[in-house]
């Protein structure tokens, strides 16, 4: 599998887990509803696991413009291959949100709230403060580049002097690393921490035909674009700064 085609894959499990989760638990009708923020952290980093476990070994799995960007800066990265990435992670973020909303069609249309309804496909701030939201969303990210930079590929030794990876937990960490964003960081803006995660998604929202959907919340749309860029640089600064 291409790093591109792997970054779209890998994206797009992602979004469709983490959207799927929110729909789960906000949207009239389903099983999962008033299943609250804890779901809904757990859900998300669940979706991170998946998404990392299948592009990793092809991609690195950034599924993410900020991470992308981070480890460029840090020289971890070529520069060359970040807009490749971050087409992948949008139209992987994209296709994510349309496949969240085909399966969940009936609840949309049976949802009331206009403002739910965006809720699965982006975020929204708790108290609108674009001076704190964008920290919110400088900080959170800056947690997840700064734990990012210091992973470290877990191995064990066989029994024969030869030394082998742990696959998939390695996706582990990362996962942990969303769910503590969430659980503690989460609570003002929603923590995209994840510029296609909510741009991608949000131009989906605006795209489709959704019964009863209102503003697509553009007026807000750049911090969860520009916040997570400037954290994933300032944890690249301080990497480097080592």
């Amino acid at each position: 599998m291409s790093p591109f085609v792997a970054e779209i894959l890998g994206t797009a499990l992602l979004i469709l887990l983490g959207a799927g989760i929110v729909a789960n638990t906000i949207l009239n009708g389903t099983k999962g509803k008033a299943g609250g923020w804890i779901a809904i952290t757990t859900g998300w980093a669940l979706a991170v696991f998946v998404g990392v476990v299948v592009a990793g070994p092809y991609s690195g799995a950034h599924l993410n413009p900020a991470v992308s960007v981070g480890l460029a800066i840090a020289g971890k990265f070529s520069w060359e291959q970040v807009p490749v990435y971050v087409a992948a992670q949008f139209i992987g973020a994209m296709t994510g949100a349309f496949l969240a909303y085909s399966m969940y069609k009936d609840h949309f249309d049976t949802t009331d709230d206009p403002g739910l309804k965006r809720a699965v496909f982006c975020t929204d701030p708790a108290i609108p403060d674009n001076f704190r939201n964008l920290l919110s969303e400088i900080l959170g990210t800056f947690v997840l580049l700064v734990c990012v930079f210091y992973f470290t590929d877990p191995e064990v030794n066989d029994g024969n002097g030869t030394t082998i990876g742990l696959g998939s937990i390695g996706a582990l960490p990362v996962a942990f690393v969303v769910w503590a964003i969430g659980l503690s960081l989460g609570g003002t803006t929603g923590y995209a921490i994840n510029p296609a995660r909510d741009l991608g998604p949000r131009i989906v929202h605006a795209l489709l035909p959704i019964k009863g959907k209102g503003s697509n919340g553009w007026g807000y749309a750049w911090i969860p674009v520009f916040g997570p860029v400037i954290g994933a640089a300032l944890a690249a600064l301080l990497y480097m700064s080592f």
